[in-house]
Protein backbone atom coordinates (compact mmCIF):
# COMPACT_ATOMS: atom_id res chain seq x y z
CA UNK A 1 0.00 0.00 0.00
CA UNK A 2 1.22 3.53 -0.40
CA UNK A 3 1.50 5.74 2.21
CA UNK A 4 -1.56 8.22 1.42
CA UNK A 5 -3.52 4.99 1.29
CA UNK A 6 -2.10 3.79 4.37
CA UNK A 7 -3.01 6.97 6.26
CA UNK A 8 -6.03 7.71 4.87
CA UNK A 9 -7.40 3.84 6.61
CA UNK A 10 -5.78 5.15 9.29
CA UNK A 11 -7.42 8.28 9.68
CA UNK A 12 -10.63 6.83 8.84
CA UNK A 13 -10.88 4.39 10.94
CA UNK A 14 -10.80 6.86 13.91
CA UNK A 15 -13.04 9.45 12.52
CA UNK A 16 -15.73 6.36 11.80
CA UNK A 17 -15.53 5.61 15.50
CA UNK A 18 -16.34 9.75 16.61
CA UNK A 19 -19.67 9.32 14.10
CA UNK A 20 -20.37 5.49 15.73
CA UNK A 21 -20.22 7.43 19.19
CA UNK A 22 -22.43 10.65 17.79
CA UNK A 23 -20.11 12.96 17.46
CA UNK A 24 -21.77 15.12 14.66
CA UNK A 25 -20.09 18.41 14.82
CA UNK A 26 -15.94 19.45 13.76
CA UNK A 27 -14.74 23.20 13.95
CA UNK A 28 -11.32 23.16 11.94
CA UNK A 29 -8.82 25.79 11.22
CA UNK A 30 -6.95 25.94 7.84
CA UNK A 31 -3.35 24.64 8.12
CA UNK A 32 -0.94 22.06 5.72
CA UNK A 33 -0.17 19.56 8.29
CA UNK A 34 -3.22 19.00 9.26
CA UNK A 35 -4.56 18.45 5.38
CA UNK A 36 -5.81 14.32 5.70
CA UNK A 37 -7.69 15.02 8.95
CA UNK A 38 -9.20 18.00 8.17
CA UNK A 39 -10.41 16.40 4.39
CA UNK A 40 -12.05 13.14 5.88
CA UNK A 41 -13.84 15.11 8.48
CA UNK A 42 -15.43 17.05 5.90
CA UNK A 43 -15.54 14.11 3.41
CA UNK A 44 -17.77 12.09 6.50
CA UNK A 45 -21.23 12.16 5.58
CA UNK A 46 -22.18 12.95 8.95
CA UNK A 47 -19.45 15.72 9.97
CA UNK A 48 -21.14 19.14 10.37
CA UNK A 49 -18.11 21.69 9.63
CA UNK A 50 -17.28 24.83 10.71
CA UNK A 51 -14.34 26.70 9.45
CA UNK A 52 -12.33 29.26 11.35
CA UNK A 53 -9.72 31.33 10.46
CA UNK A 54 -8.71 32.13 13.92
CA UNK A 55 -7.58 29.17 16.43
CA UNK A 56 -8.42 31.13 19.43
CA UNK A 57 -11.49 32.36 18.12
CA UNK A 58 -12.17 28.50 16.54
CA UNK A 59 -11.54 27.12 19.99
CA UNK A 60 -13.87 29.45 21.87
CA UNK A 61 -16.58 28.50 19.40
CA UNK A 62 -16.57 24.80 19.84
CA UNK A 63 -16.47 25.15 23.85
CA UNK A 64 -19.79 27.20 23.54
CA UNK A 65 -21.48 24.30 20.85
CA UNK A 66 -20.37 21.89 23.41
CA UNK A 67 -21.87 23.41 26.42
CA UNK A 68 -24.89 24.25 24.36
CA UNK A 69 -25.38 20.81 22.88
CA UNK A 70 -24.12 19.24 26.08
CA UNK A 71 -21.62 16.42 23.99
CA UNK A 72 -18.17 16.82 23.21
CA UNK A 73 -17.07 18.69 19.60
CA UNK A 74 -14.03 18.09 17.56
CA UNK A 75 -11.37 20.50 17.62
CA UNK A 76 -8.73 20.43 15.33
CA UNK A 77 -5.72 22.90 13.38
CA UNK A 78 -2.32 22.75 12.52
CA UNK A 79 1.14 22.62 14.21
CA UNK A 80 3.39 25.37 15.96
CA UNK A 81 1.56 28.40 17.48
CA UNK A 82 -1.77 27.35 16.30
CA UNK A 83 -2.36 24.72 18.95
CA UNK A 84 -0.92 27.30 21.23
CA UNK A 85 -4.11 29.33 20.12
CA UNK A 86 -6.42 26.81 21.75
CA UNK A 87 -4.63 27.55 25.27
CA UNK A 88 -7.41 29.76 26.74
CA UNK A 89 -10.54 28.10 25.74
CA UNK A 90 -9.34 24.75 26.64
CA UNK A 91 -8.35 25.96 30.55
CA UNK A 92 -12.07 27.55 30.37
CA UNK A 93 -13.02 24.37 29.34
CA UNK A 94 -11.36 22.53 31.73
CA UNK A 95 -12.74 24.51 34.99
CA UNK A 96 -16.17 24.49 33.06
CA UNK A 97 -16.86 20.76 32.51
CA UNK A 98 -17.16 21.06 29.03
CA UNK A 99 -16.15 18.37 26.57
CA UNK A 100 -14.20 19.01 24.05
CA UNK A 101 -11.94 16.41 21.59
CA UNK A 102 -8.90 18.48 20.67
CA UNK A 103 -6.59 17.05 17.83
CA UNK A 104 -3.57 18.78 16.70
CA UNK A 105 -1.81 18.09 13.83
CA UNK A 106 2.37 17.81 14.77
CA UNK A 107 5.39 16.80 12.72
CA UNK A 108 6.61 13.75 12.48
CA UNK A 109 9.45 13.00 14.85
CA UNK A 110 12.14 13.26 12.58
CA UNK A 111 11.69 16.95 11.83
CA UNK A 112 11.45 17.83 15.88
CA UNK A 113 14.06 20.13 17.47
CA UNK A 114 16.10 20.44 14.29
CA UNK A 115 14.76 23.69 13.78
CA UNK A 116 11.96 22.67 10.94
CA UNK A 117 9.48 25.34 10.49
CA UNK A 118 6.16 25.59 12.31
CA UNK A 119 7.34 22.91 14.79
CA UNK A 120 7.00 23.42 18.50
CA UNK A 121 7.07 21.26 21.54
CA UNK A 122 3.07 19.55 21.17
CA UNK A 123 3.63 16.99 23.75
CA UNK A 124 1.42 17.80 27.01
CA UNK A 125 1.21 21.34 25.39
CA UNK A 126 -1.99 21.51 27.80
CA UNK A 127 -0.49 20.38 30.50
CA UNK A 128 -3.30 19.53 33.44
CA UNK A 129 -5.45 21.60 31.96
CA UNK A 130 -6.89 18.33 29.70
CA UNK A 131 -8.16 14.99 31.33
CA UNK A 132 -6.33 12.76 29.25
CA UNK A 133 -2.83 12.97 26.87
CA UNK A 134 -2.11 10.61 24.04
CA UNK A 135 0.69 11.54 21.34
CA UNK A 136 -0.53 8.90 18.20
CA UNK A 137 1.69 7.01 16.49
CA UNK A 138 2.74 7.34 12.72
CA UNK A 139 0.09 6.06 10.58
CA UNK A 140 1.00 2.34 10.11
CA UNK A 141 -1.16 -0.11 8.21
CA UNK A 142 -2.69 -3.35 9.32
CA UNK A 143 -6.08 -4.61 11.68
CA UNK A 144 -4.46 -4.03 15.16
CA UNK A 145 -3.52 -0.62 14.11
CA UNK A 146 -6.71 0.29 12.95
CA UNK A 147 -8.33 -1.54 16.17
CA UNK A 148 -6.30 1.15 18.07
CA UNK A 149 -7.45 3.91 16.01
CA UNK A 150 -11.16 2.91 16.78
CA UNK A 151 -10.41 2.09 20.59
CA UNK A 152 -8.67 6.01 20.85
CA UNK A 153 -11.28 7.27 19.40
CA UNK A 154 -13.44 5.40 21.66
CA UNK A 155 -11.92 6.34 24.37
CA UNK A 156 -11.32 10.02 23.90
CA UNK A 157 -15.03 10.32 23.80
CA UNK A 158 -15.98 8.39 26.89
CA UNK A 159 -13.07 10.16 28.38
CA UNK A 160 -14.28 13.73 27.47
CA UNK A 161 -17.83 12.66 28.33
CA UNK A 162 -17.28 11.06 31.61
CA UNK A 163 -17.93 13.16 34.85
CA UNK A 164 -16.55 15.40 35.25
CA UNK A 165 -16.42 16.27 31.56
CA UNK A 166 -13.94 18.02 30.01
CA UNK A 167 -11.37 18.64 27.28
CA UNK A 168 -9.20 15.40 25.67
CA UNK A 169 -5.88 16.02 23.69
CA UNK A 170 -4.87 13.31 20.77
CA UNK A 171 -1.62 15.03 19.07
CA UNK A 172 -0.89 13.31 15.23
CA UNK A 173 2.17 13.29 13.91
CA UNK A 174 1.36 13.23 10.11
CA UNK A 175 4.33 12.79 7.32
CA UNK A 176 3.95 14.47 3.81
CA UNK A 177 2.48 13.35 1.20
CA UNK A 178 -0.67 15.13 3.26
CA UNK A 179 -3.54 14.42 1.35
CA UNK A 180 -5.76 11.79 1.69
CA UNK A 181 -7.31 8.82 -0.71
CA UNK A 182 -10.92 10.10 -1.26
CA UNK A 183 -11.76 8.13 -4.55
CA UNK A 184 -13.59 5.92 -3.90
CA UNK A 185 -14.58 7.88 -0.57
CA UNK A 186 -13.23 5.48 2.80
CA UNK A 187 -16.42 6.06 4.26
CA UNK A 188 -18.96 3.98 1.52
CA UNK A 189 -17.98 0.95 2.62
CA UNK A 190 -20.57 -1.35 5.18
CA UNK A 191 -20.07 -0.76 8.52
CA UNK A 192 -19.35 -4.50 9.27
CA UNK A 193 -15.95 -4.02 7.50
CA UNK A 194 -15.19 -1.82 10.31
CA UNK A 195 -16.93 -2.59 13.81
CA UNK A 196 -17.73 0.06 16.30
CA UNK A 197 -17.00 0.28 19.96
CA UNK A 198 -19.99 0.99 22.51
CA UNK A 199 -19.56 2.48 25.42
CA UNK A 200 -21.84 2.20 28.83
CA UNK A 201 -21.04 5.03 31.69
CA UNK A 202 -23.12 4.84 34.54
CA UNK A 203 -23.78 7.82 37.70
CA UNK A 204 -22.92 7.97 41.17
CA UNK A 205 -24.42 6.96 43.80
CA UNK A 206 -24.87 6.73 47.68
CA UNK A 207 -26.28 4.18 49.60
CA UNK A 208 -29.68 4.78 51.66
CA UNK A 209 -27.81 4.38 54.93
CA UNK A 210 -25.91 7.87 53.79
CA UNK A 211 -28.98 9.05 52.71
CA UNK A 212 -30.77 8.56 56.10
CA UNK A 213 -27.79 10.17 57.78
CA UNK A 214 -27.84 13.13 56.20
CA UNK A 215 -31.70 13.21 56.45
CA UNK A 216 -31.14 13.23 60.40
CA UNK A 217 -28.77 15.69 60.00
CA UNK A 218 -31.42 17.91 58.12
CA UNK A 219 -34.25 17.37 60.99
CA UNK A 220 -31.83 18.58 63.16
CA UNK A 221 -31.28 21.84 61.34
CA UNK A 222 -34.27 23.85 60.21
CA UNK A 223 -32.48 27.06 59.54
CA UNK A 224 -31.16 25.76 56.26
CA UNK A 225 -30.33 26.81 52.57
CA UNK A 226 -30.19 24.94 49.24
CA UNK A 227 -27.60 27.24 47.06
CA UNK A 228 -27.30 26.58 43.27
CA UNK A 229 -24.55 27.22 41.19
CA UNK A 230 -23.47 27.05 37.46
CA UNK A 231 -25.23 23.09 37.03
CA UNK A 232 -26.94 22.68 33.95
CA UNK A 233 -28.55 19.36 34.01
CA UNK A 234 -32.32 18.43 32.63
CA UNK A 235 -34.75 17.33 35.06
CA UNK A 236 -32.81 19.01 38.27
CA UNK A 237 -34.97 21.68 38.53
CA UNK A 238 -37.82 19.61 39.17
CA UNK A 239 -35.63 17.55 41.64
CA UNK A 240 -34.48 20.08 43.60
CA UNK A 241 -37.97 21.99 44.03
CA UNK A 242 -39.25 18.51 45.43
CA UNK A 243 -36.05 18.50 48.15
CA UNK A 244 -37.00 22.14 48.73
CA UNK A 245 -40.59 21.04 50.10
CA UNK A 246 -39.53 18.62 51.63
CA UNK A 247 -35.93 20.10 53.49
CA UNK A 248 -37.98 23.81 54.24
CA UNK A 249 -34.95 25.21 53.15
CA UNK A 250 -35.68 27.90 50.41
CA UNK A 251 -32.93 27.91 47.04
CA UNK A 252 -31.04 30.89 46.54
CA UNK A 253 -30.63 30.01 42.48
CA UNK A 254 -27.69 31.53 40.69
CA UNK A 255 -28.72 32.47 36.94
CA UNK A 256 -26.71 29.88 35.86
CA UNK A 257 -28.76 27.54 37.38
CA UNK A 258 -31.06 27.45 35.61
CA UNK A 259 -33.74 27.66 37.44
CA UNK A 260 -34.91 31.14 37.23
CA UNK A 261 -36.69 30.15 33.96
CA UNK A 262 -38.84 27.44 33.25
CA UNK A 263 -42.52 26.00 33.39
CA UNK A 264 -41.29 24.32 36.91
CA UNK A 265 -42.23 25.78 39.97
CA UNK A 266 -40.63 29.09 41.23
CA UNK A 267 -42.46 29.92 44.93
CA UNK A 268 -39.40 28.14 46.36
CA UNK A 269 -37.05 29.62 44.47
CA UNK A 270 -34.68 33.47 45.93
CA UNK A 271 -33.02 35.46 43.03
CA UNK A 272 -32.71 38.76 45.28
CA UNK A 273 -30.12 36.82 47.47
CA UNK A 274 -27.23 39.07 46.42
CA UNK A 275 -28.98 42.10 47.38
CA UNK A 276 -30.26 40.80 50.41
CA UNK A 277 -26.93 39.94 51.51
CA UNK A 278 -25.03 43.11 50.73
CA UNK A 279 -25.48 44.74 54.24
CA UNK A 280 -23.50 43.15 56.70
CA UNK A 281 -25.99 44.12 59.54
CA UNK A 282 -28.96 41.77 58.03
CA UNK A 283 -27.01 39.46 55.94
CA UNK A 284 -26.21 37.70 60.00
CA UNK A 285 -29.72 37.47 60.63
CA UNK A 286 -29.96 35.47 57.17
CA UNK A 287 -27.45 33.12 58.44
CA UNK A 288 -28.00 29.24 57.79
CA UNK A 289 -27.72 26.32 60.03
CA UNK A 290 -27.19 23.84 57.36
CA UNK A 291 -26.04 24.52 53.50
CA UNK A 292 -26.94 22.22 50.45
CA UNK A 293 -24.82 22.84 47.48
CA UNK A 294 -25.25 22.24 44.10
CA UNK A 295 -23.03 23.12 40.96
CA UNK A 296 -19.76 26.02 40.90
CA UNK A 297 -19.56 28.21 43.54
CA UNK A 298 -22.46 30.80 42.54
CA UNK A 299 -21.39 34.45 40.96
CA UNK A 300 -22.55 36.41 43.89
CA UNK A 301 -19.95 37.82 46.04
CA UNK A 302 -22.36 38.73 49.35
CA UNK A 303 -23.14 35.12 49.22
CA UNK A 304 -19.42 33.48 49.21
CA UNK A 305 -18.46 36.18 52.11
CA UNK A 306 -21.51 34.76 54.07
CA UNK A 307 -20.82 31.72 53.57
CA UNK A 308 -17.32 32.00 54.60
CA UNK A 309 -17.84 33.59 57.52
CA UNK A 310 -20.25 30.83 58.87
CA UNK A 311 -18.05 28.24 61.29
CA UNK A 312 -20.56 26.26 62.59
CA UNK A 313 -22.67 25.58 59.50
CA UNK A 314 -22.95 21.90 58.45
CA UNK A 315 -21.90 22.75 54.60
CA UNK A 316 -22.62 20.07 52.41
CA UNK A 317 -21.55 20.18 48.70
CA UNK A 318 -22.61 18.08 46.50
CA UNK A 319 -21.15 16.63 43.22
CA UNK A 320 -22.15 14.47 40.91
CA UNK A 321 -19.26 15.08 38.58
CA UNK A 322 -16.44 13.84 41.39
CA UNK A 323 -14.60 17.50 42.06
CA UNK A 324 -13.75 19.18 44.94
CA UNK A 325 -15.49 22.45 44.47
CA UNK A 326 -15.13 24.45 47.96
CA UNK A 327 -12.58 27.29 47.40
CA UNK A 328 -14.23 28.75 50.45
CA UNK A 329 -13.07 26.01 52.56
CA UNK A 330 -15.93 25.73 54.42
CA UNK A 331 -17.61 22.24 53.37
CA UNK A 332 -18.34 19.79 55.87
CA UNK A 333 -19.38 17.19 54.11
CA UNK A 334 -18.91 16.22 50.20
CA UNK A 335 -21.55 14.19 48.61
CA UNK A 336 -20.18 12.45 45.46
CA UNK A 337 -23.51 11.50 44.10
CA UNK A 338 -25.97 12.30 40.72
CA UNK A 339 -27.48 15.80 41.65
CA UNK A 340 -30.87 14.49 40.89
CA UNK A 341 -30.55 11.43 42.19
CA UNK A 342 -29.43 12.67 46.10
CA UNK A 343 -32.53 15.31 45.46
CA UNK A 344 -34.75 12.36 44.64
CA UNK A 345 -33.35 9.90 47.46
CA UNK A 346 -33.02 12.69 50.11
CA UNK A 347 -36.99 13.91 49.52
CA UNK A 348 -38.31 10.77 49.62
CA UNK A 349 -37.28 9.90 53.38
CA UNK A 350 -38.12 12.88 54.72
CA UNK A 351 -41.72 15.14 55.69
CA UNK A 352 -42.94 18.08 53.09
CA UNK A 353 -42.56 21.13 55.50
CA UNK A 354 -44.50 24.13 54.08
CA UNK A 355 -44.74 27.60 55.90
CA UNK A 356 -41.93 27.98 58.19
CA UNK A 357 -41.21 30.52 59.63
CA UNK A 358 -37.89 31.12 58.10
CA UNK A 359 -38.34 29.89 54.74
CA UNK A 360 -41.42 32.93 55.33
CA UNK A 361 -38.54 35.27 55.86
CA UNK A 362 -36.52 34.33 52.75
CA UNK A 363 -39.89 34.31 50.91
CA UNK A 364 -41.61 37.26 52.16
CA UNK A 365 -37.37 39.39 51.91
CA UNK A 366 -36.82 38.71 48.38
CA UNK A 367 -40.26 39.53 47.21
CA UNK A 368 -39.60 42.98 49.22
CA UNK A 369 -35.89 43.37 47.20
CA UNK A 370 -37.67 42.22 43.63
CA UNK A 371 -40.45 45.06 43.95
CA UNK A 372 -37.56 47.85 44.73
CA UNK A 373 -35.17 46.27 41.97
CA UNK A 374 -38.46 46.12 39.49
CA UNK A 375 -39.48 50.11 41.07
CA UNK A 376 -36.14 51.47 40.85
CA UNK A 377 -35.60 50.37 37.26
CA UNK A 378 -39.39 51.05 35.96
CA UNK A 379 -38.42 54.63 37.30
CA UNK A 380 -35.04 54.68 35.32
CA UNK A 381 -35.75 57.30 32.14
CA UNK A 382 -31.89 57.03 31.08
CA UNK A 383 -30.08 54.02 29.46
CA UNK A 384 -28.98 52.11 32.65
CA UNK A 385 -27.33 48.53 32.72
CA UNK A 386 -29.45 46.91 34.91
CA UNK A 387 -32.57 48.28 33.41
CA UNK A 388 -31.26 46.74 30.13
CA UNK A 389 -31.29 43.34 31.90
CA UNK A 390 -34.75 43.47 33.02
CA UNK A 391 -35.86 44.78 29.34
CA UNK A 392 -33.91 42.32 28.05
CA UNK A 393 -35.55 39.52 30.00
CA UNK A 394 -38.71 40.88 29.38
CA UNK A 395 -38.25 40.43 25.53
CA UNK A 396 -36.59 36.85 25.04
CA UNK A 397 -38.61 34.77 23.43
CA UNK A 398 -39.93 31.29 24.24
CA UNK A 399 -36.63 28.87 24.10
CA UNK A 400 -34.12 31.50 23.95
CA UNK A 401 -30.66 30.94 24.79
CA UNK A 402 -28.99 33.74 26.60
CA UNK A 403 -24.75 33.82 26.86
CA UNK A 404 -23.79 36.56 29.32
CA UNK A 405 -20.42 37.91 29.39
CA UNK A 406 -18.13 38.03 32.68
CA UNK A 407 -17.22 41.03 34.86
CA UNK A 408 -20.47 43.46 35.47
CA UNK A 409 -23.09 41.56 32.70
CA UNK A 410 -22.81 38.33 34.39
CA UNK A 411 -23.45 40.62 37.91
CA UNK A 412 -26.68 42.07 36.37
CA UNK A 413 -27.83 39.09 35.31
CA UNK A 414 -28.04 38.01 39.03
CA UNK A 415 -29.09 40.95 40.32
CA UNK A 416 -32.07 41.82 37.79
CA UNK A 417 -33.19 38.97 35.65
CA UNK A 418 -36.03 37.37 38.00
CA UNK A 419 -37.75 34.34 37.84
CA UNK A 420 -39.95 33.72 35.06
CA UNK A 421 -41.87 31.01 33.16
CA UNK A 422 -40.40 31.21 29.75
CA UNK A 423 -38.15 28.65 29.11
CA UNK A 424 -34.64 30.79 28.57
CA UNK A 425 -31.21 29.04 28.68
CA UNK A 426 -28.38 31.09 30.13
CA UNK A 427 -24.58 30.12 29.72
CA UNK A 428 -21.31 31.84 30.40
CA UNK A 429 -17.74 30.92 30.60
CA UNK A 430 -17.38 30.93 34.49
CA UNK A 431 -14.44 28.64 35.05
CA UNK A 432 -11.63 30.96 34.45
CA UNK A 433 -14.27 33.99 34.39
CA UNK A 434 -11.86 35.46 31.56
CA UNK A 435 -13.42 38.15 29.37
CA UNK A 436 -11.92 36.38 26.07
CA UNK A 437 -13.47 34.56 24.07
CA UNK A 438 -17.19 35.37 24.82
CA UNK A 439 -18.45 36.30 21.61
CA UNK A 440 -17.17 33.32 20.28
CA UNK A 441 -18.35 31.05 22.79
CA UNK A 442 -21.93 32.79 22.03
CA UNK A 443 -21.94 32.23 18.24
CA UNK A 444 -20.91 28.59 18.85
CA UNK A 445 -24.15 28.26 21.17
CA UNK A 446 -26.26 29.87 18.76
CA UNK A 447 -24.70 27.65 15.95
CA UNK A 448 -26.36 24.57 17.82
CA UNK A 449 -29.30 26.22 19.35
CA UNK A 450 -30.22 28.08 15.92
CA UNK A 451 -29.89 31.46 17.29
CA UNK A 452 -28.23 33.05 20.16
CA UNK A 453 -28.74 36.60 22.23
CA UNK A 454 -25.89 37.89 23.86
CA UNK A 455 -25.33 40.15 26.81
CA UNK A 456 -21.75 41.51 26.86
CA UNK A 457 -19.36 45.04 27.54
CA UNK A 458 -17.13 46.53 25.78
CA UNK A 459 -13.73 45.58 26.71
CA UNK A 460 -14.97 42.32 26.03
CA UNK A 461 -16.79 42.40 23.14
CA UNK A 462 -13.21 44.17 21.66
CA UNK A 463 -11.57 41.37 23.16
CA UNK A 464 -12.86 38.93 20.70
CA UNK A 465 -13.63 41.00 17.66
CA UNK A 466 -12.69 38.19 15.68
CA UNK A 467 -15.86 35.71 16.52
CA UNK A 468 -18.20 38.16 14.60
CA UNK A 469 -16.34 36.58 11.69
CA UNK A 470 -18.04 33.20 12.59
CA UNK A 471 -21.05 34.94 12.67
CA UNK A 472 -20.49 36.04 9.12
CA UNK A 473 -18.83 32.86 7.35
CA UNK A 474 -21.85 30.56 8.87
CA UNK A 475 -24.45 32.51 8.60
CA UNK A 476 -25.24 32.56 12.41
CA UNK A 477 -28.43 34.34 13.86
CA UNK A 478 -26.56 36.11 16.71
CA UNK A 479 -28.28 39.00 18.92
CA UNK A 480 -25.57 40.71 20.73
CA UNK A 481 -26.55 43.59 24.00
CA UNK A 482 -23.53 45.58 23.87
CA UNK A 483 -23.61 47.71 26.99
CA UNK A 484 -20.65 50.26 26.21
CA UNK A 485 -19.36 51.99 29.51
CA UNK A 486 -16.35 53.10 27.53
CA UNK A 487 -14.20 51.12 29.55
CA UNK A 488 -14.57 48.25 32.82
CA UNK A 489 -17.53 48.77 34.44
CA UNK A 490 -16.98 46.37 37.26
CA UNK A 491 -13.80 47.91 38.67
CA UNK A 492 -15.81 51.16 39.24
CA UNK A 493 -17.46 49.23 42.21
CA UNK A 494 -13.88 48.23 43.39
CA UNK A 495 -11.74 50.28 46.06
CA UNK A 496 -9.17 51.59 43.22
CA UNK A 497 -11.70 53.41 42.04
CA UNK A 498 -11.39 56.18 44.89
CA UNK A 499 -8.06 57.14 43.52
CA UNK A 500 -8.64 59.39 40.60
CA UNK A 501 -5.11 59.91 39.74
CA UNK A 502 -4.09 56.23 38.53
CA UNK A 503 -7.76 54.79 37.94
CA UNK A 504 -8.31 55.45 34.46
CA UNK A 505 -5.42 54.48 33.27
CA UNK A 506 -5.12 51.02 35.10
CA UNK A 507 -8.60 50.19 35.48
CA UNK A 508 -11.08 52.64 33.23
CA UNK A 509 -9.63 51.66 30.05
CA UNK A 510 -11.73 53.84 27.92
CA UNK A 511 -11.45 53.71 24.54
CA UNK A 512 -13.60 55.18 22.44
CA UNK A 513 -14.30 53.22 19.86
CA UNK A 514 -16.94 53.48 17.27
CA UNK A 515 -18.54 50.03 17.17
CA UNK A 516 -20.49 50.69 14.32
CA UNK A 517 -17.60 50.35 11.68
CA UNK A 518 -16.66 46.97 13.16
CA UNK A 519 -20.15 45.12 12.81
CA UNK A 520 -20.35 46.75 9.20
CA UNK A 521 -17.15 45.21 8.00
CA UNK A 522 -18.65 42.04 9.36
CA UNK A 523 -21.86 42.33 7.76
CA UNK A 524 -24.25 42.59 10.17
CA UNK A 525 -26.54 45.29 11.46
CA UNK A 526 -25.94 47.83 14.05
CA UNK A 527 -28.25 49.75 15.91
CA UNK A 528 -27.11 52.43 18.98
CA UNK A 529 -30.42 53.08 20.66
CA UNK A 530 -31.13 56.45 22.16
CA UNK A 531 -34.25 55.56 24.96
CA UNK A 532 -36.13 52.41 26.05
CA UNK A 533 -38.41 52.63 23.30
CA UNK A 534 -35.69 51.96 21.07
CA UNK A 535 -33.86 49.69 22.68
CA UNK A 536 -37.77 47.86 22.52
CA UNK A 537 -38.13 48.37 19.04
CA UNK A 538 -34.01 47.02 18.34
CA UNK A 539 -35.30 43.67 20.01
CA UNK A 540 -38.38 43.33 18.61
CA UNK A 541 -36.86 44.19 15.01
CA UNK A 542 -33.60 41.42 15.73
CA UNK A 543 -34.77 38.28 13.24
CA UNK A 544 -31.56 36.57 11.45
CA UNK A 545 -28.29 37.12 11.31
CA UNK A 546 -25.92 38.95 12.79
CA UNK A 547 -27.07 42.23 14.93
CA UNK A 548 -25.58 44.59 17.51
CA UNK A 549 -27.76 46.85 19.45
CA UNK A 550 -25.56 49.01 21.68
CA UNK A 551 -26.89 50.42 24.85
CA UNK A 552 -24.32 53.23 25.55
CA UNK A 553 -24.38 54.05 29.77
CA UNK A 554 -22.00 55.97 31.99
CA UNK A 555 -19.91 54.09 34.69
CA UNK A 556 -20.26 56.85 37.29
CA UNK A 557 -24.19 56.87 37.39
CA UNK A 558 -24.40 53.38 37.15
CA UNK A 559 -22.81 52.42 40.09
CA UNK A 560 -24.62 55.41 42.04
CA UNK A 561 -27.97 53.28 40.84
CA UNK A 562 -26.73 50.53 41.98
CA UNK A 563 -25.88 51.66 45.78
CA UNK A 564 -28.99 53.58 45.73
CA UNK A 565 -31.03 50.38 45.60
CA UNK A 566 -29.14 48.67 47.79
CA UNK A 567 -29.40 51.09 50.00
CA UNK A 568 -33.28 51.07 49.53
CA UNK A 569 -33.42 47.27 50.16
CA UNK A 570 -30.79 47.78 53.35
CA UNK A 571 -33.56 50.11 54.57
CA UNK A 572 -36.27 47.76 54.00
CA UNK A 573 -34.79 44.87 55.89
CA UNK A 574 -34.39 47.09 58.65
CA UNK A 575 -38.03 47.73 59.23
CA UNK A 576 -39.10 43.47 58.67
CA UNK A 577 -36.12 42.75 61.02
CA UNK A 578 -37.75 45.91 63.41
CA UNK A 579 -41.19 44.50 63.73
CA UNK A 580 -39.52 41.10 64.71
CA UNK A 581 -40.85 39.20 61.40
CA UNK A 582 -38.35 36.36 62.19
Amino acid sequence: MKHEEIMTAYLASFIRQLSAMDIRHAVISPGSRSTPIAMLLSEHPDFHIYMDIDERSAAYFALGMAKEMRKPVVLLCTSGTAAANYFPAIVEANISRVPLIVLTADRPHELRNVGAPQAIDQIRLYGQHVKWFTEMPIPEAGEEMLQFMRQTAARAVVTAMQQPAGPVHLNFPLREPLVPVLKPSPFEAPATADPAIKSVSGKLEITDTEVGNIADMIRERKRGLIICGTIDEPGFAEAVIALSEHTGYPVLADPLSQLRSGKHRKDRIIDNYDSLLKDPQWSSRLAPEAIIRFGAMPVSKPLTWMLKNLKTAAHMIVDGGNGWRDPIKRGTTVVYCDEISFCQKLASVLQKKTGTAWFKMWQELNMRARNIAEAAMEAEKNLDEGKAVMELAKMLPENSTLFVGNSMPIRDVDTFFHVNDKSIRILANRGANGIDGVVSSAAGAGASAGRAYLLIGDLSFFHDLNGLLMAKMHRLNLCIILINNNGGGIFSFLPQAADPNHFEQLFGTPTDLKFEYIVKMYGGQYAKVRDWDEFREALAGARTGLQVIEVQTNRAKNVENHRKMWKQISLEMGDYFKGDNR
